[in-house]
């Protein structure tokens, strides 16, 4: 690995630069730059120097199911096409071409997902949405444009305010769209017709590692007999088979460990022993900077939602149902 190139800064660069390019895009991307500024002059030590890159991207973030998804997929690229090598920097340079290739497409995606997905939404409906996926803004963008009437729920994701963010782009595009609280689901559950989430991963038994909540969702939807779609690009399919919530990469010790918040209510009481509702503001805004900054770390980002709870996914490699994860999975990696 070249000594004058950080793969991680590069990375994140290209986050902070591109907020629209997603996590196993840009750590392809990155990667390919590593090649580019890379002084292996031998298979092995360019092999090496491409494998410790992508564990210091995993170790980058505190979620890694996607970056993941992105640099294994790119590995295993990379191996596949090394057994025939005849001439070291040539093949260096169509990797580098390749790879390019890959980043320019992938943004395409998106699009034939959102064109698959359209007719799936119906005149007239009602669509709860999780958080915010830029993919899953895409379809709803289309289906609008194709004259599709509905309205949209979405929850907030107070821990990310992302349904706040995907309210914004909606509502732009003209769809309406009301923010519900993230314990609201199960409220608005009966005035909806289908719920629709992105992925942060699509694991081999056709599940979903998705932000925190969507599981929650899918219980919900399931119990009410509504369909649950997920929608997904094929690079965020990746080599896990996670057994319950604690089985996913990004669990540890600390996780679920919630620090309890010590908030003094009396010495915030009136003589009347009322608590006023500026008191009620600012003990809510300590609350939230405490919480910043003792749970940093003991609150998971995602959850695991098992394949019978999925109706559908809607990939770049077409409608799929959660058993063709697996056959899809096979063809990328064999």
């Amino acid at each position: 690995m070249s000594k004058d190139f950080d793969v991680v800064a590069n990375y994140k660069s290209l986050l902070l630069n591109s907020p629209e390019l997603s996590m196993p895009v840009a750590a392809i991307q990155s990667l390919v730059e590593l090649i580019k500024h890379s002084n292996a002059t031998t298979m092995s030590e360019f092999m090496l120097s491409i494998n410790v890159a992508s564990q210091l991207l995993k170790s980058s973030v505190r979620n890694s199911i996607s970056l993941s998804a992105g640099c294994d997929l790119f590995l295993r690229f990379v191996t596949r096409n090394s057994q025939d090598v005849a001439e070291f920097e040539a093949w260096k340079a169509t990797l580098i071409v390749r790879g390019q290739s890959f980043v320019e497409k992938a943004d395409a995606c998106r699009y034939k997902i959102a064109e698959l997905g359209v007719p799936f939404i119906k005149d007239g409906s009602t669509i709860l949405i999780h958080a915010h996926s830029r993919v899953v803004s895409l379809l709803l963008q289309k289906a609008a444009e194709n004259h599709k009437r509905f309205k949209v729920f979405v929850t907030e994701s107070s821990q990310t305010h992302g349904g706040i963010r995907s309210a914004k782009v909606l509502r732009a595009a003209g769809i309406p769209t009301t923010i519900i609280l993230d314990a609201a689901v199960g409220y608005v559950i009966d005035k909806v017709d289908m719920v629709l989430v992105g992925a942060e991963g699509v694991v081999e038994n056709g599940g979903l590692i998705n932000q925190i909540g969507s599981y929650q969702m899918a219980i919900v939807a399931k119990a009410a007999n509504k369909p649950f779609y997920a929608v997904a690009e094929s690079y965020k399919f990746v080599r896990l088979f996670p057994l319950n919530q604690y089985d996913l990469p990004t669990y540890n010790a600390d996780t679920l460990s919630f620090q309890e918040l010590n908030v003094d209510y009396d010495s915030k009481a009136d003589d009347s022993g009322s608590v006023s509702s500026s008191a009620l503001s600012q003990t809510a805004l300590h609350m939230k900077t405490s919480e910043d900054q003792a749970s940093q770390g003991s609150n998971p980002l995602v959850d695991y939602t098992p394949p019978n709870y999925i109706t559908l996914l809607f990939t770049d490699l077409g409608v799929l149902t959660p058993s063709g994860v697996s056959d899809e999975l096979i063809k990328l990696y064999l």
